[in-house]
């Protein structure tokens, strides 16, 4: 362990944010050349390129992109070890508006664990919700956002995450509905149902819907509305079915959403993907805000324990 140079970790998440040589240097107050030695080091501690040459810039390995979220973690962790600690806050008395910006399915499902989560530590906090129209980091820079819960998807590398779940999608259905008694659903059986689509589904579905062109086959679209809690509404009702994350059907405190609407493995694969909070580093040590962001990254985790729906 003496050999252990615990900078090469705040190097290393540096160029894993930053992606260049150049960006990773001026974060750290350091030379390029400097920099480029400390790649180098980190290339022989990690036996892995990390960082390639692509074009006139540098993309990262597959190595590189597994240890990005854990490095951040690392270092994050590191950093508060060494932060002089923050007095107590009475969180009874704080008051301030807290915003959160998140998808219209995450304010349907979880934003009454959230609100009776934070009020029972914070009773004067004023909680505002926010709809998510896109990834765009803007509003979390400038101060209009305080924690964004979602996929990330944003080019902004000061961005702080923390991861909260996996998430995967499913088909759903009413209850009762022929689909739902198939042991396995074929593609054949899937396309020749009506399909409900939700616009906020997106390019997330891409890879189901080009492995049913290859094999000649195409959801049948009948209706489609804005988000995943207008199309659920409408499979309850009628012999539509939808695509809709497995997280919108239930989690592990409350169970199933709804009596009258089940799910079915998708006959094709679609890939998991994770969902996380995010903000703004200005406010990363910020005593009020670290407790809030806890609290409510808390109840999600809880939510869907496990990791994986």
């Amino acid at each position: 362990m003496s050999n252990v140079d615990l900078n090469l970790l705040m190097a290393l998440d540096a160029l894993l944010a930053e992606r260049s040589v150049t960006s990773a240097a001026r974060r750290l107050n350091l030379s390029h050349s400097a920099m480029s030695r400390t790649l180098a080091r980190l290339r022989m501690v990690t036996g892995d390129p990390l960082l390639v040459r692509a074009g006139r810039g540098l993309v990262p390995t597959p190595r590189a992109l597994e240890l990005v979220d854990h490095v951040r973690t690392l270092t994050r962790d590191a950093l508060a070890v060494l932060r002089p600690q923050i007095s107590q806050v009475d969180m009874a008395s704080v008051e301030l508006t807290f915003t959160v910006r998140a998808s219209e399915s995450f304010m349907k499902w979880l934003s009454a664990s959230v609100v009776k989560a934070v009020l029972e530590v914070a009773p004067r906090i004023c909680l505002r919700f926010e709809a998510k129209p896109d990834k765009d980091a803007k509003p979390l820079r400038e101060g209009l956002v305080d924690l964004e819960i979602g996929r990330i998807g944003t080019s902004a590398p000061e961005i702080r995450t923390r991861f909260l779940f996996y998430d995967h999608y499913v088909g759903a259905a009413r209850i009762g509905h022929p689909l739902l008694e198939k042991e396995s659903v074929t593609p054949e059986q899937f396309a020749a149902c009506g399909h409900v689509v939700a616009l906020q589904e997106g390019q997330a579905i891409k890879p189901l819907n080009d492995e049913l062109d290859r094999i000649g086959l195409r959801r049948r679209i009948t209706i489609v509305v804005p988000g995943y809690p207008d199309a659920m509404r409408i499979a309850r009702q009628s012999e539509l079915i939808a695509i809709v994350p497995n997280s919108c059907l239930g989690d592990a405190a409350s169970g199933p959403v709804c009596q009258t609407l089940g799910r079915f493995d998708l006959p094709l694969p679609v890939p998991a993907f994770k969902v996380s909070a995010l903000w703004h580093p200005r406010m990363d040590a910020d005593p009020v805000h670290r407790r809030l962001r806890d609290i409510i990254i808390s109840t999600c985790q809880t939510a869907y324990s496990g990791g994986t729906l």
